[in-house]
């Protein structure tokens, strides 16, 4: 298993693992927005590859401040085999290279169950309100 970073040619097949395993994708997520996502911190962006196959993504981003965790999926049946680990753990390390202090994600709560896997990381549960607007 190889961890590394995104190519824009990988984008169908990591959209299909993200769609199955259950993520909301929105215009973000497109083509476009990824391609001037890659402008700004493209090593932030990994992939885990077992032979040809995309198995496992996560995409991080950093704007200075803070970092950011979006989209960790894995592929179901490489799931509970410290794939996800591995990708947080390798995409924690790059931010702390940028010089990243503190990074924060989301759970939808569609998606819960996933909150015991981010609190064995070190992740801690912290009350907001998230308010969004699309331009």
């Amino acid at each position: 298993m190889k961890i590394r970073s995104f190519q824009l040619e990988d984008y169908e097949e990591v959209v299909s693992l993200w769609t199955q395993a259950g993520l909301r994708l929105s215009p973000s997520d497109s083509r476009e927005a990824i391609t001037h996502k890659l402008e700004r911190d493209a090593d932030l962006f990994l992939v885990a590859v077992e032979g040809t196959a995309i198995v496992g993504a996560v995409m991080g981003t950093y704007d200075g401040r803070r970092g950011w965790i979006n989209h960790l999926a894995v592929a179901s049946q490489q799931q509970h085999q410290k794939l996800g680990t591995r990708l947080m753990r390798e995409v924690e390390h790059r931010l702390l290279q940028k010089g990243c202090a503190k990074i924060q994600l989301f759970i939808l709560p569609t998606n819960a169950t996933v909150q015991t896997f981010y609190q064995r990381l070190g992740y801690q549960r912290d009350e907001m309100i998230l308010m969004e607007k699309w331009l």
